[in-house]
């Protein structure tokens, strides 16, 4: 088949299915999990500077380096292997390893990522996670006691998953050295593949619920800032039936509103997004993992439900009254806008009606004047005809007085002719 055929984008998007596999892990291991992100809002990430922390922990163990620009890497460091991946917000770090601490949750497994490593991160830990896989003992007594003394109970989540394939258990709350726990029992004989799912589902639970959560403190401030504005914004609307006020002051409060309105939409548009879809990601991952009740315990979905979901709901209802804070500020600066061009019309109807008097004055002024004009015009023009017909009247017998008494009617009848002849050109 000839090359050309294919999309330049055919191969490299296939390979992304493929690119971040499942770990193959067997019981008893355990497994050390962080997550890195940006504390600040911003999206995207300095690739370049989160590949050259990657190195720095290579380095330590003579590890071979990640190509250029890749996004993801998995290679041996020692005892452990180690997984990197890179998305858009944030970086994770898993290693695995087998054997287990005598220890339960051995805060020393999680030297495999030197303190002063992740100190000098580009970013800050979001997530912790240290995850102890052992064989599932024939009696559940035995489960059920490992359980009450690694875990709190009145937030312990388990469950059975996969049809009896396993049981995993948690708390979701942070240990003194900074890790959350978790346990997963898997059934003798179950698969490496599956084990590794099953790990790597648990560790993306974690990262995916703390990255969604996120997006619960920036509500909290948005909210805060709405019930400042709501007030403001209820009061102007309020106004919008008195007419004794100007309507274009309360125009000017209502766009700086509307412009704040649309500022917070923008800086919250992003976080509300990547909340809906990390917390998609959630229900996802709790959803394949098939959750059946271990002895009449909470499973992780009820958990969810009961402690997770509630401030989904807040972000999202925190959306909505942006949302609907924005179409009310919409509607009220339009409602205010016809109001302003209805008083600019009457205003203009009355500018109008101004200038027709003003108009109808200076018409008559001018017919006034016109009047004046064709007596003064007369008066010089009579002079002027009376040198010139003097001499001739004379020789006639007339004298002076006669002669201007007879042109006078002439030249006035002439003279206003002539002006009427002017105006009806000119109109």
């Amino acid at each position: 088949m000839i090359a050309s055929f294919d999309h330049p984008q055919r191969y490299p998007l296939v390979n992304e299915l493929h690119a971040r596999p499942f770990p193959t892990l067997r019981a008893p291991c355990h497994a050390v999990y962080i997550a890195i992100k940006e504390p600040s809002r911003a999206a995207n990430r300095d690739r370049e500077r989160d590949r050259a922390h990657l190195i720095g922990l290579l380095d330590r163990h003579g590890a071979p380096h990640p190509q250029q620009g890749a996004t993801h890497y998995s290679g041996q460091i020692g005892r452990h292997v180690l997984k990197w991946e890179s998305h858009t917000e944030f970086v994770t770090y898993s290693a695995f390893a087998p054997g287990l601490a005598d220890r339960p949750f051995d805060p020393a497994k999680a030297d495999v990522f030197p303190e002063a490593w992740v100190a000098a991160a580009p970013g800050r830990r979001i997530a912790s996670v240290l995850i102890r896989v052992e064989e599932m003992p024939a009696d559940e007594a035995q489960i059920a006691a490992k359980l009450e003394d690694w875990f709190v109970p009145e937030s312990l989540a388990c469950a059975a998953i996969l049809d009896g394939a396993g049981i995993v258990a948690g708390d979701f709350r942070i240990d003194p050295a900074g890790h959350m726990r978790f346990a997963i029992f898997v059934r003798p004989g179950t698969g490496e593949r599956r084990v590794g799912r099953i790990v790597q589902r648990l560790c993306e639970i974690e990262t995916y619920r703390a990255m969604s959560m996120l997006g619960l403190g920036q509500a909290r401030e948005l909210g805060a800032r709405l019930n400042a504005l709501d007030p403001q914004l209820a009061a102007l609307v309020s106004t919008l039936t008195d007419e004794t006020g100007p309507a274009e002051n309360n125009l000017h409060d209502l766009l700086r509103i509307s412009a704040e309105l649309e500022s917070l939409a923008v800086g919250f548009s992003f976080r509300a997004g990547a909340t809906a879809a990390y917390e998609a990601i959630v229900n996802d991952r709790i959803a394949v993992l098939r959750e059946e009740r271990f002895q009449g315990r909470q499973t992780f979905g009820e958990f969810m439900r009961r402690r997770y979901d509630p401030a989904m709901r807040t972000v999202k209802s925190v959306e909505n009254r942006l949302g609907a804070m924005l179409e009310r500020a919409a509607r009220a600066a339009e409602l205010l806008r016809t109001r302003v061009d209805v008083q600019r019309s009457a205003q203009n109807q009355l500018l109008l009606a101004s200038m027709d008097r003003r108009a109808d004055l200076q018409l008559r002024l001018q017919r006034t004047v016109e009047g004046l004009s064709v007596v003064a015009i007369s008066y010089y023009a009579v002079n002027l005809a009376a040198y010139l017909v003097t001499p001739v009247a004379e020789v006639a017998g007339l004298g002076k007085t006669a002669t201007l008494a007879v042109l006078t009617p002439l030249v006035a009848i002439a003279v206003w002719a002539m002006v009427r002849q002017l105006r009806k050109s000119v109109h």
